[in-house]
């Protein structure tokens, strides 16, 4: 396998490119009218596109806006991309919180309605550690 991404249905193209690049700090790796490819700048490349729903290339009973995804992705310190997502005023759907399976996040919702959940790592409680034998 050389590599996997989602091509996800939108009408938003124009603002999924910004929220991903400006908000999430994504590259613009290929952009028509109707397609964006877009890839993080870390050292192992994260790749995720939009395309146009009802473009010829996806079939007529799946162009449809995009519902039951996802998009969780990781960065080095979640409290910084939090302040980030409060000072542009972007949909925040669960604040930031810190869960006993060791991760410290928030959601927030993209320009298709997608959930994106942003997260560090941080040490699991003790209770969840021992209770699925990680302590």
């Amino acid at each position: 396998m050389k590599s996997l991404f989602p091509d996800i249905c939108s009408t938003n193209l124009v603002d999924s490119k910004e929220f991903y690049v400006d908000f999430l700090g994504f590259n613009v790796i290929f952009e028509i009218d109707w397609y964006i490819q877009l890839q993080s700048p870390s050292l192992e490349p994260i790749q995720i596109a939009f395309v146009e729903k009802n473009h010829s290339s996806v079939p007529k009973g799946y162009q449809k806006t995009p519902q039951g995804v996802v998009v969780t992705v990781e960065v080095e310190n979640v409290d910084v991309v939090y302040q980030r997502a409060q000072d542009l005023g972007l949909p925040v759907i669960v604040n930031l919180c810190n869960e006993q399976w060791g991760q410290r996040h928030f959601m927030l919702e993209d320009p298709n309605g997608l959930l994106v959940d942003i997260y560090t790592m941080i040490e699991p409680t003790d209770e969840f550690a021992q209770q699925y034998g990680l302590a």
